[in-house]
């Protein structure tokens, strides 16, 4: 495979994520939500940085904006890593399902760090109100500070769980729980493809076809 056609996916998936962002930014007020379909909604929140619509602080305990920095500069690191593991793969004419996987990964990892490094100086704060591109007044925080948005909502299911099940037995449950984006969907697609396709996509280079 050439490169031209991992790139071609790496652009229209930042284009996809990039206008689905900017769109909701521009339109919505944090915590806005659309019904689209009873299991699927646009439900606006915002990020630290982490997948999924999870937070730093669910996993570290150091001051937020400390944690923001050092995640921010760890993500623009590993695309580097990314970046040139699709390069090689490309280069050693890696069979297609790695070269697509790893493209759907760094285009989505790529996505997020937008947010991460520019959102917090392009935009104003969405808190009560529908941000602003580009305010007179500056943005809601400095570079590397910006907040990931998230949009995507699917609670296809909810209710209490059976009393016979151990540790979450008659807990309120929410499938699926987490709101997400389209970096988040390629990132995601990726890594199963890595899994289900394991053999085929990391197959030695005598044994492809």
């Amino acid at each position: 495979m050439s490169l031209k056609n991992p790139i071609l996916l790496i652009v229209l998936v930042l284009l996809l994520d990039q206008i689905s962002k900017i769109y909701i930014k521009t339109h919505f007020a944090l915590q806005d939500n659309v019904e689209v379909f009873k299991w699927f909604k646009i439900y606006f929140i915002e990020n630290d940085g982490m997948a999924w619509g999870t937070k730093i602080s669910d996993f570290i305990n150091i001051p937020d904006r400390t944690a923001k920095v050092a995640l921010t500069l760890f993500r623009i690191v590993a695309i580097f890593g990314i970046g040139y593991w699709l390069y090689d793969a490309v280069k050693q004419q890696s069979p297609k399902v790695l070269v697509l996987a790893i493209a759907l990964i760094f285009a989505g990892a790529m996505g997020n760090i937008i947010d991460s490094v520019f959102y917090g100086v392009l935009f104003d704060d969405s808190h009560g109100q529908v941000a602003a591109f580009l305010p007179e007044t500056g943005g809601y925080d400095a570079l590397l500070h910006g907040k990931v948005v998230d949009m995507l909502y699917l609670p296809i299911w909810k209710g209490y769980l059976p009393e016979w099940l151990p540790f979450f037995g008659g807990d309120y449950f929410t499938f699926f729980e987490p709101v997400f984006n389209i970096a988040d969907m390629a990132i995601s697609t990726g890594f199963i493809m890595l899994i289900v396709f394991n053999k085929k996509a990391f197959q030695k280079k005598e044994s492809q076809n």
